[in-house]
């Protein structure tokens, strides 16, 4: 990122707001198109200064000052190949499945520019971004690219090597012909055994990172299934019929559930031997386990993952048989 030519000196009033609030309100007065990523951003790139010295966003304002302030101009993210290892499940001509490991993105996005799937994908091709399909309303940063996982979710995923098979794959995600199923850790052991969960889904007014079933918006499916259960924990497995963007996460917390490890949704697990299992596991215990579609050629494809390692080893600690 480079800071914009343009800059202000703005004088911001004594009213008690926050200084990104004052900053973004004082901008809009003098006519200028901002946003309010590029006023965080701004802040974040230490280019809100009062005498030199950067402000805080949260700052509260209570007495007059004049600050200088430079836009920061996002330069465009353009995927690149490297050579970073893929565990290939299965691959053709059209498609290509990995198991993706937790700890790496998907696609590039704010603090992950390189590392990602996308770029591991285009490597392993021996390719250029150029070379493989984007999907309408992506941008060049996801070629391929079909679906996501979090990048702290480890498991099945599946790119498209070229237009028609990323549309045909496309087709199955918008309609939820394809089967998914992902294998969770979660604290406690649920009083239920199978469940429905079908609930809103829209972002949390309290934490704008997570989202919430409770908000309205697009609703959210998901079927959850008590695999095995645990010392104060159990391994579920959720099976999606919607896949809304933290949906499992955001089940798993509702229902009082939450994953092991998830610090977004999560919490410290109240038992000290959960605490001690997932002690240093840096990531939520959440695996892609299965994946089934129809590829282009008209077969019916099925895999299945078992659980990393890392994942393996918490089971092993909380087994009680």
């Amino acid at each position: 990122m480079a800071a914009d030519e343009r800059r202000w000196s703005l004088p911001l009033e004594a009213d008690g707001s926050r200084a990104d609030v004052a900053v973004m309100r004082a901008l809009v007065a003098q006519g200028v198109a901002v946003t309010r990523a590029a006023v965080q951003r701004a802040f974040a790139a230490g280019l809100v200064c009062v005498d030199g010295v950067p402000l805080r966003p949260a700052a509260n304002l209570f007495k007059p000052m004049q600050v200088d302030v430079a836009l920061v101009a996002v330069v465009p993210l353009v995927a690149e190949p490297e050579s970073i290892p893929l565990a290939v499940v299965f691959e053709d001509d059209a498609i290509v499945v990995i198991d993706k490991p937790a700890g790496m993105p998907v696609h590039a996005g704010p603090g992950h520019s390189h590392g990602t799937v996308v770029n591991a994908i285009l490597g392993h091709l021996g390719v250029g971004a150029d070379a493989l399909p984007v999907l309408a309303g992506n941008d060049a940063t996801r070629p391929g690219i079909v679906h996501r996982l979090d990048k702290d979710t480890s498991g099945l995923l599946v790119v498209a090597k070229h237009a028609a098979a990323q549309e045909h794959l496309a087709a199955q995600f918008r309609t939820h012909s394809l089967g998914r199923a992902y294998l969770g850790i979660v604290d406690s052991v649920p009083r239920w055994t199978t469940l429905r969960v079908e609930t809103g889904h829209a972002r949390d007014p309290a934490d704008r990172r997570r989202f919430t079933g409770d908000g309205g918006g697009r609703n959210a499916v998901t079927q959850a299934a008590v695999e095995r259960k645990l010392h104060a924990a159990a391994i579920v497995r959720f099976t999606l019929q919607t896949g809304r963007t933290h949906q499992i996460r955001m089940h798993a917390r509702g229902l009082g559930h939450p994953i092991l490890g998830d610090a977004l949704y999560g919490h410290a697990p109240a038992d000290s031997r959960v605490r001690d299992a997932i002690a240093g596991l840096g990531r939520h215990a959440l695996h892609a386990a299965e994946l089934s579609l129809r590829h282009p050629d008209g077969r019916v494809l099925a895999w299945t993952s078992p659980l990393p390692p890392e994942l393996a080893s918490v089971v092993v600690a909380l087994a009680d048989d």
